[in-house]
């Protein structure tokens, strides 16, 4: 086991076996190099070098240079891959005794390089090590399982065992039933966690035919955290390839179902130990504080928790999706919730974001909304009861208007910094207006045979 508890692979190996390495890119995508095992070792002094640009490639994969000046414009540099050790693990659908590892970018002159999401979690990080405190994070990750022959149709279709002539076979909500349907799938996803050392906990059905949760344990570690919630979706992927089936974090992927979300619960620890949000033990005041930090910042950070057109189609009025910046106890309709307010349990439950958004650019948004209920005592206002709807503003459904939001934030800008707001924002406009500019199926069914 390595020093993060991932699996560190057998020496009995294939002569094939290799090493990944990879960089998270802006949309959560890992992009990398394949070495072989036998060249190992160049990894760890620091040889690997992809293009610096490499982590700002839009969904279409472009780098946008005329948006991001760091492209063809400056000759296309290379940057440095340079591993996280803590992050290695086996690459249990490749050659026995293969690997992979995350890495972070570096820039020639050795600084992490701004566009790299792990390094600006990193930086964020820091500050809470000034402060003296661990953030401790777990994630809830809900994604849809499909058919594989989603590139023939177009279009996703559940599993067969999870249909009925050809038709989803009604709500799943933690029925075994459908979990027993997709048993040998589930099994490899738990082998493959169980090789890599994940924290993997409790698996259920959700709502949606197909749709899988799987937690993730605590980590007293948020960039492990991260690194876990991404190697999970790579998981996901990979154990529906060998079953024939296809795997997506789409937030919502099919139109009458439910969304994807991907829930954050966090809780902070002092140098002695102590949970600093227990509001019996600890700071009474500390846990609304950090609430309303949350809250204050939530409009600016839409962008990071809903990075897509798709995403806006999620935030449904009446689902558990949540549509209000809000927050209750127990209350799990609301945008934050606190499961626990009393005890070293005690915590906040981020419930915006989608399976679509990138991990470490997520909790860089969550910690540094918890930074500010931490540097200025705030109140939350008025908690949202069941049954209750007290005035609160709204999140947008608008993908335009939370690019906006993210990029006239000084908030955005101290977190993420100015360079990478500019290039993350200009370059989530570029496909906000193709998204805008593009005439769809629904166009079509609705307006050409009636307008």
């Amino acid at each position: 086991m390595t020093q993060t508890g991932h699996s560190d692979p057998s020496c009995d190996t294939d002569p094939n076996a290799r090493i990944e390495v990879l960089l998270v890119g802006m949309n959560g995508d890992l992009r990398g190099k394949m070495i072989p095992l036998s060249a190992e070792e160049k990894v760890w002094k620091n040889s690997v070098r992809l293009p610096s640009s490499t982590q700002s490639l839009d969904i279409w994969g472009d780098d946008n240079d005329d948006i991001t000046g760091i492209s063809l414009t400056l000759g296309d540099p290379d940057g440095i891959c340079v591993p996280d050790r803590r992050s290695l693990a086996a690459l249990p659908w490749g050659p026995k005794g293969s690997k992979q590892v995350l890495a972070t970018m570096h820039d020639l002159s050795g600084a992490p390089y701004f566009v790299c999401p792990r390094a600006i979690l990193a930086r964020v990080l820091d500050r809470f090590r000034q402060r003296g405190l661990t953030p401790v994070v777990a994630t809830e990750l809900e994604f849809y399982v499909l058919d594989g022959n989603w590139r023939e149709l177009g279009r996703p279709m559940p599993p067969k065992p999870l249909t009925y002539r050809g038709e989803a076979n009604g709500f799943q909500l933690y029925d075994m039933r459908a979990t027993a349907a997709m048993e040998a799938y589930l099994d490899t996803v738990r082998d493959y966690c169980n090789a890599m050392g994940l924290p993997a906990d409790a698996t259920t059905a959700e709502f949606g035919p197909g749709q899988f949760e799987v937690n993730l344990l605590h980590r007293p570690d948020a960039m492990a955290a991260a690194d876990d919630c991404i190697y999970l979706k790579r998981v996901a992927e990979f154990a529906a390839l060998r079953h024939g089936l296809k795997s997506t974090c789409m937030a919502k992927p099919y139109t009458g179902e439910a969304g994807s979300g991907l829930h954050v619960h966090v809780s902070l620890i002092d140098s002695q130990g102590r949970n600093i949000l227990d509001a019996a033990g600890g700071d009474p005041v500390m846990l609304k504080s950090v609430t309303a930090g949350l809250l204050q910042t939530m409009a600016e950070t839409q962008l990071i928790f809903a990075p897509f057109a798709n995403s806006y189609r999620r935030f449904q009025p009446g689902s558990f999706a949540p549509d209000k910046i809000n927050w209750g106890f127990g209350h799990r309709g609301t945008a934050i919730r606190i499961p626990e307010r009393d005890g070293p349990a005690a915590r906040v439950e981020h419930r915006v974001a989608g399976a679509d958004a990138n991990p470490h650019l997520m909790l860089a948004a969550i910690l540094g909304g918890i930074l500010r209920g931490l540097d200025e005592n705030l109140d939350p206002g008025p908690q949202t009861a069941p049954g209750q709807e007290p005035d609160c503003p709204l999140l947008t459904h608008d993908f335009l208007t939370a690019v906006r939001r993210f990029n006239n934030s000084a908030f955005i800008a101290d977190i993420f910094g100015a360079d990478y707001q500019r290039l993350y924002g200009e370059t989530k406009h570029k496909e906000a207006l193709a998204y805008l500019r593009t005439v769809s199926d629904f166009d079509y069914r609705s307006y050409l045979p009636r307008i």
